[in-house]
């Protein structure tokens, strides 16, 4: 499995951490061990280009996937390129302040939110956003279980 992650953004991002998180999800979604992904951390320049790009919107937003070849969870998983995920860091750090957690746990949910809209997880309507804040809610819970087996709290998303 490559799992590719980069902080353009000098915002000192665990990269450690990321990569601890995307290969649990893969693990916990049985994604096929030779899908590739790239996770990107830029300031919010770039985002913004990228957000008014792809989304025709104006501003930076917290996340932005990319999926390349479609690729599903499951027994039957194919090896290829799950995709792209673009991170701003300093919208992390807003929302992690608005939110009362820490930015890296902000870091976290997104780079989970930003696995799952690569995998086809969407919340479109209020069906797929239960099915995917839940998958997201309980990949984040055992990650930190894992990790800090006494933590009783982890980072809830804002909305979209």
């Amino acid at each position: 499995m490559s799992i590719e992650i980069v902080d353009e953004s000098g915002a000192g991002i665990d990269l450690d951490a990321v990569k601890r998180l995307a290969t649990h999800v893969y693990e916990q979604m049985r994604i096929h061990a030779e899908a590739d992904v790239y996770v990107r951390f830029v300031e919010p320049g770039p985002m913004e280009e990228l957000h008014l790009e792809w989304m025709d919107l104006s501003g930076p937003t917290d996340v932005m996937s990319f999926p390349m070849d479609e690729l599903k969870p499951g027994e039957d998983a194919e090896p290829g390129v799950l995709g792209d995920i673009v991170v701003c860091s300093d919208v992390a750090a807003e929302q992690a302040r608005a939110a009362g957690h820490s930015t890296m746990d902000e870091v976290l949910l997104l780079v989970t939110h930003g696995l799952l809209h690569l995998m086809g997880y969407d919340h479109g309507d209020d069906e797929e956003k239960a099915e995917m804040f839940g998958l997201q809610r309980r990949l984040l819970l055992t990650y930190f279980a894992a990790r800090e087996p006494g933590r009783t709290r982890i980072p809830q998303p804002t909305e979209d």
